[in-house]
């Protein structure tokens, strides 16, 4: 007569191991694909002195749409222009010296969809000493929640890094951005005009005296779906781990 009970055994083992691989497999792709989706600021390298163009990228990493984002200008950085960009509108924060703060841009419509990302680029100079950029940054979504991007390298939540040195490349550098003068041999920045704010780009702006369009207070990062999902697919690959581990102990007992 057969044992329904042995069985029973070889596929529910086969199974339950099946499910378990699959479980971690799905977690290790949202938490790959919820790592990716960081807003970054880039060239994460930069000369000391050079007028950078730098460009923030924001993904949209929720199932909602984002509709603003705030980014803090690190110390001893000279904000200048930014470009325009259709349908988002850009606040400047400054200090009681004039100095820009922090830039914020709001979207005039539904903002970034899911999937989606936008980009926007402002110029901005470098420190004349070496120095580590952190661009803490504050996303903004559509019901109210916001992301702030201003932890460390290896959280889950980090700022973007540009290390300002002298490098070699250097001198490169500054080339692309300008000519040198064979008679006095002095560097000229052919492609920015240092003395004043492009007028036609910053037209628009309004300007504050405070802080408030880059540090939210009130407001809270309810997280993301993926993490969620990830949390509890976790937990499901776990219970399916101890029952089989269970089962197993108990059958050697036999």
């Amino acid at each position: 007569m057969l044992n329904p009970i042995r069985n029973f055994k070889k596929p529910f083992w086969h199974y339950a191991a099946i499910a378990s691989a699959f479980a971690w497999i799905l977690i290790l792709v949202l938490f790959t694909s919820t790592a990716s989706a960081h807003v970054t600021v880039k060239p994460s390298q930069s000369p000391t002195g050079a007028w950078e163009t730098y460009t923030i990228k924001v993904p949209v990493e929720k199932d909602i749409n984002t509709v603003k984002i705030a980014l803090k200008i690190p110390e001893g950085v000279a904000f200048k222009q930014y470009r325009p960009v259709p349908d988002w509108n850009v606040e400047l924060t400054t200090a009681e010296d004039g100095t820009v703060t922090a830039v914020t841009w709001t979207a005039e419509g539904a903002g970034i969809g899911p999937g989606e990302f936008q980009q926007f680029e402002f110029v901005a100079q470098n420190p004349g000493e070496p120095a580590e950029l952190a661009w803490d940054a504050f996303q903004y979504y559509s019901d109210g929640s916001v992301v702030e991007w201003t932890g460390a390298e290896d959280s889950d939540r980090p700022h973007s890094l540009t290390v300002v040195s002298a490098a070699e490349g250097a001198a490169d550098h500054a080339g692309s951005h300008g000519g040198t003068d064979a008679a006095s041999g002095t560097t000229e920045d052919a492609g920015h005009d240092h003395g004043s704010t492009n007028e036609s780009a910053t037209a628009d702006n309004t300007e504050t005296s405070g802080s408030d369009s880059a540090s939210p207070s009130n407001e809270s990062d309810s997280g993301s779906p993926a993490g969620t999902t990830a949390l509890v697919l976790s937990a499901c690959a776990l219970l399916v781990s101890l029952v089989a581990l269970g089962l197993t102990l108990r059958s050697r007992r036999k």
